[in-house]
């Protein structure tokens, strides 16, 4: 009986220490979420380059399909 009690104590310790480590965040939905995430996760150097060579190679922004169908220049 005394291990087992003994053995609740130490859990409560950890969780207690776990628990003022760090603050327990609550977001509104899951964009916000993965907003977080990524501002706190750390991109590796190889990955950055593989993925800006990849972006380098896609088309510039489409022009406003306002734009093409009035020509795009003001008076």
């Amino acid at each position: 009986m005394k291990h087992q009690n003994k053995f609740s104590q130490n859990e409560e310790h950890s969780h207690e220490q776990q628990s003022h480590a760090q603050p327990a965040k609550e977001f509104a939905n899951s964009d916000e979420l993965l907003r977080y995430d990524a501002g706190q996760t750390t991109v590796p150097p190889e990955i950055a380059q593989r993925l800006q060579e990849s972006v380098g190679d896609l088309p510039g922004p489409k022009q406003n399909w306002l734009k093409r169908l009035f020509g795009g220049t003001k008076p």
